[in-house]
């Protein structure tokens, strides 16, 4: 099955690129590897506000980094686009790094990543299977609730 059909199965339709709300750009790629700037969680098309711990539950944060994940493939499927290829010539998922804005007794940042960790494996299957960190963070731009990064291989 193509990643665009295992998408379309999962109800996904995957958004333009954001515009960079700063000086860098949403993706670089260097021979066969797309690296993703970092992504901050969006509801109704604005920034996902909140602290875990204090603010948001883990459920809530877990929804937030799928909300990120469906952002991710988006860049990414342009990455794609940029290099001639579709999200059909990703060979792997690399790596993913979390941030999660969360207090200083929040021990949860690996479960709310799970939320776009999960996704990317939906998505991709055995393909998607990727290094991972998650850390706590004391603030994120915009008050965000998570923001992650991705990096991919292309074949």
């Amino acid at each position: 099955m193509s990643i665009y059909d295992k998408l379309s199965e999962l109800g996904i339709a995957l958004p333009p690129v954001s515009v960079p709300a700063a000086a860098y750009v949403p993706f670089v790629q260097t021979g066969n590897l797309i690296f993703l700037s970092g992504h901050i969680a969006k509801r109704d098309g604005k920034p996902w506000v909140g602290q875990l711990g204090l603010t948001t539950t883990t459920d809530e944060g877990k929804a937030a980094a799928r909300a990120v994940a469906i952002d991710l493939l988006g860049t990414l499927a342009a990455g794609c686009l940029a290099a001639g290829k579709d999200l059909n010539s990703v060979k792997r998922i690399v790596k993913v790094l979390s941030l999660v804005n969360s207090t200083a007794t929040y021990t949860e940042q690996h479960l709310v990543t799970n939320g776009c960790s999960e996704l990317i494996g939906q998505v991709f299957g055995p393909v998607g299977a990727h290094a991972r960190s998650a850390f706590g963070v004391a603030q994120l731009p915009m008050g965000a609730c998570v923001e992650i990064e991705l990096i991919a291989e292309l074949g």
